[in-house]
């Protein structure tokens, strides 16, 4: 069992009903990417540049990859890890740690990652973008669903 988030590191924990291939494609590859978490993803090697809707863009490094168990980021200055365990009935418990995380960043990184993982069980369980890709509605202005 993942303990609890802690400001050490934030845990959040997802059951997906897709199998951990399908989840790990969507975490790995531009296009995977690009369907639930950012508007744009380029991966060269082991940097991927991504883009956001507000118009944020970063510099993701992969920290490690073992398909189809877990990949780690060093994303926005902090380490975050996805693990991918089969739940014995064809699906996928995720486990996401992220560590690193800055102090007076840490209550809108904790919220954040739910912005990242609904949309992802939306997109690898059934096929939907639960964004909505308005400039006009951003995390910023209180929007969960930019």
């Amino acid at each position: 069992m993942a303990p609890p988030s802690s400001r050490d590191e934030i845990v959040w924990r997802l059951h997906l009903a897709s199998p951990p291939e399908d989840v790990f494609a969507l975490l790995s590859t531009d296009a995977g990417r690009e369907r639930f978490w950012c508007e744009s993803s380029r991966q060269s090697g082991d940097r991927i540049a991504m883009c956001f809707i507000n118009g944020v863009e970063t510099e993701t490094l992969v920290l490690a990859c073992a398909p189809p168990a877990s990949i780690a980021f060093r994303y926005f200055g902090s380490d975050v890890l996805f693990e991918l365990a089969p739940d014995g009935k064809g699906g996928t418990d995720l486990t996401l740690r992220n560590r690193g995380v800055a102090e007076d960043e840490y209550e809108e990184v904790l919220a954040g990652w739910l912005n990242v993982l609904f949309p992802l069980k939306g997109a690898a369980d059934f096929g939907i973008d639960l964004r909505s890709h308005d400039p006009a509605r951003l995390w910023d202005d209180g929007y969960i669903d930019q």
